[in-house]
């Protein structure tokens, strides 16, 4: 698979790609374009995660307020039931994200 192939033009909603998924594993292609997880609202996974950004840009927000900024070639461990949130991605570009989700 190609992570670039298919890739529309703009993007309404955020888009959820499966690409493999063994036990204890499941990678996929997420894509952004200006899309938040909503106020208020946090992720707390059972799994561990490590995303990558392959293109464009995102800010990851932590419960205790502090972010992380992801460029194009940036990656974060996100270990599991660690509250976060997207708070920011980039509006002109699509984002092209990367995740791992392990156990």
């Amino acid at each position: 698979m190609n992570l670039f192939a298919g890739l529309p033009g703009q993007l309404l909603n955020e888009q959820f790609d499966a690409i493999l998924q063994r036990p204890n594993l499941r990678i996929e292609r997420i894509l952004s374009q200006g899309q938040v997880t909503p106020t208020g609202q946090w992720y707390d996974q059972d799994e561990h995660e490590w995303v990558l950004v392959l293109q464009g840009a995102g800010r990851i927000q932590y419960q205790d307020g502090t972010e992380v900024v992801l460029n194009r070639g940036d990656s974060l461990d996100i270990p599991a039931h660690c509250r976060h949130r997207v708070s920011w991605t980039e509006p002109e570009q699509l984002t092209v994200w990367l995740a791992v989700f392990y156990r």
